[in-house]
């Protein structure tokens, strides 16, 4: 079975045998890719289950944003690593849902260690997507070094200040960061910061950069001179279409193969590679995305 869907809450998470089966049955150093979805999602409401739709291996019909992750990750392939699709409650106020994903956090934190406990070889990525990123950034501050090799975040709901803590830890020291921003998301980072403000007024969300932490690179899709770094790198990426959308770092044709390359082990580099791009492609001055959110594209 290419993805096992554990289900999880602020108290602990649904051991199920399939995962240790699927663990056992990878080879050597082998992937394993534990996909957080954000907002609006619940295993527990069969409307908007995210087992249905974006953590399902075949795409859903429903819903146009249920692009399938493991589908495009290519977990459904031979010889993939294994997929575990997070599924925890994210319904209700964006409020009360913004604070239950530091608590989703200590379960990922718990559901990682047995992993790495089980199988200490193997490389465990995590990608999450809006208040997914909350929940992988928060746990990170529990783990130890190593027990996560990469972490890509996509219009992640998250502030700065929390970001910095948990690269700051040993989980987060050792860990690459690959962080994907849009513009596009603008209006749901204005969102996220009415209803669930940050500690301190002058905190920035993770839409702008996060400059000067070692191991994390920015990604802004929508920006010209990312582009043309990625299709330097071969990734083409197309232009995104409208001015908001919360799921463009995964609708976006193009991107999964940049994802697939951060989480495969056999392109080690490929985040060195791409913050040298970054580098040779960024304008001298460079856009606050927060300044320009309504801008068209």
């Amino acid at each position: 079975m290419a993805v096992i869907s554990v289900n999880a809450t602020e108290t602990g998470w649904s051991s199920t045998d399939a995962l240790m089966q699927g663990l056992a049955r990878l080879g050597p150093g082998a992937s394993v890719i534990i996909m957080i979805h954000g907002f609006r999602y619940s295993p527990w409401d069969a409307a908007n289950d995210p087992h249905s739709h974006i953590l399902s291996p075949v795409r859903s019909a429903s819903r146009w944003k249920s692009t399938s992750w493991p589908k495009h990750l290519r977990l459904d392939r031979a010889g993939a690593g294994l997929g575990i699709g997070l599924g925890w409650h994210a319904r209700g106020r964006l409020s009360d849902v913004a604070a239950r994903a530091f608590g989703l956090g200590r379960t990922l934190e718990d559901l990682v260690r047995r992993v790495k406990s089980a199988r200490p070889d193997l490389s465990v990525h995590l990608f999450g997507h809006s208040l997914g990123a909350r929940v992988a950034l928060s746990a990170l501050s529990g783990l130890a070094a190593g027990d996560v090799a990469r972490v890509v975040l996509l219009s992640g709901a998250e502030y700065a200040v929390t970001a910095r803590a948990a690269m700051a830890t040993p989980a987060g020291r050792a860990a690459r960061v690959l962080n994907v921003t849009s513009r596009q998301n603008a209006v749901f980072d204005l969102a996220f910061r009415l209803c669930a403000p940050p500690a301190s007024r002058g905190d920035a969300a993770l839409s702008g950069r996060l400059d000067g932490v070692a191991g994390w690179t920015d990604l802004q899709i929508d920006c010209p001179s990312s582009r043309a770094a990625l299709c330097g790198l071969g990734f083409h990426v197309r232009p995104a279409r409208g001015v908001i959308c919360h799921w463009s770092t995964y609708l976006q044709p193009g991107l999964f193969r940049l994802y697939r390359a951060v989480c495969d082990q056999a392109t080690p580099d490929i985040l060195d590679r791409l913050d040298a791009a970054l580098a040779r492609d960024m304008p001298k001055t460079s856009p606050n995305p927060a300044q320009l959110q309504l801008s068209p594209l």
